[in-house]
């Protein structure tokens, strides 16, 4: 005879991206779980959301005490369902992503930690699937939006630009040369009138994006790549 659900758990998990544009790595925020079940196993960011919290509040809210960051925002992505098999309790997990300036972070504790994409450990609970949702989510909105421009300083060369589009959505993505000639043609990138100069070679155009220009493109499917 099948068990019947006895309990329903809402919670929260955050897929929290950075982009180390320096040396062009792209890492995961996981947490090093302190208790039952699955102690001692890496998962994401996450809790039970408390009787007097909205959704948002809780995941800001376990996000504060693992990570210092003016201005975090936190888009929903996906709702998730985990069953507990020992007590059949429905855990149902409302998560949300976010991808920041790795420069930028200051990690709180002792039990967060940055995990390059590439050399993940074995994550507890079904969050591996919830990472990889998110990282099409991630990579989907590069192709789309102009959220690169979050990550990268106020000035940039196009090859700064182009290596951190390298890191996420791998080397092969695009001709660099093609790239280039696309980004320009939409007009938001601003000769800031200033070069950059790196080892030896002609000096690169800085640039900086121009939200304003963008603003009327906002509402276009545009392909960035």
């Amino acid at each position: 005879m099948k068990k019947e659900l006895t309990d329903l758990r809402l919670g929260v998990d955050n897929v929290i991206f950075s982009v180390d544009a320096q040396f062009n790595r792209l890492f995961v925020l996981l947490v090093k779980r302190e208790q039952l079940p699955y102690k001692d196993h890496w998962g994401l960011p996450g809790t039970i959301v408390r009787q007097e919290e909205s959704l948002e509040e809780a995941a800001y809210r376990i996000l504060s005490e693992k990570i210092q960051l003016k201005n975090l925002y936190l888009e929903q992505l996906y709702t998730f369902s985990n069953r507990d098999q020992d007590s059949q309790a429905l855990y149902l997990s409302v998560s949300h992503f976010a991808l920041l300036r790795y420069e930028e972070t200051m990690l709180i504790g002792q039990n967060a930690s940055w995990h390059s994409l590439i050399e993940l450990p074995k994550l507890a609970f079904n969050h591996r699937e919830i990472l990889n949702y998110g990282y099409k989510r991630l990579r989907n909105k590069l192709e789309y939006s102009p959220i690169a421009f979050e990550v990268l300083p106020e000035l940039f060369t196009l090859n700064n630009l182009y290596q951190l589009y390298c890191t996420i959505l791998g080397e092969n993505f695009s001709d660099y040369s093609n790239f280039r000639s696309r980004l320009l043609k939409f007009g938001f990138l601003t000769d800031s009138g200033t070069k950059a100069y790196v080892g030896i070679g002609r000096p690169a155009t800085l640039y900086r994006f121009d939200p304003d220009a963008f603003a009327p493109l906002k509402d276009y499917p545009l392909l960035f790549v």
